[in-house]
């Protein structure tokens, strides 16, 4: 478990080359919107590669907007049960179980 100004996480972090104010500058309105309410501190790139294969799963730009929410609170909520316990309100989430189910937790 580390902490740094992204605050204390369980959650695997990279060291990159590129500049993310120019990755989000490069986002399309929707998802500058989503990443800028965002709980966790992902990357431009990452939103970027997750909401495209939503779209091509779902080919709706609202559900893949749902998809993307539907991963974020699948990563808080493994992060928050690694962070403060199986017992922690976020770490119950019917995404996780279904994540659990599929070997994806």
């Amino acid at each position: 478990m580390t902490r740094s100004n992204t605050g204390m996480t369980t959650l695997r972090r990279r060291t990159r080359c590129r500049n993310p104010m120019q990755d989000y500058d490069s986002l399309p309105p929707e998802l500058r919107a989503w990443l800028a309410q965002a709980a966790l501190p992902w990357r431009p790139v990452s939103v970027q590669k997750v909401f495209a294969r939503a779209m091509a799963r779902t080919g709706d730009k609202a559900r893949a907007l749902a998809q993307l929410d539907a991963a974020e609170r699948r990563l808080v909520a493994r992060d928050a049960a690694a962070i403060w316990g199986e017992r922690h309100p976020a770490a119950n989430t019917p995404e996780m179980e279904i994540a659990d189910k599929a070997g994806r937790g």
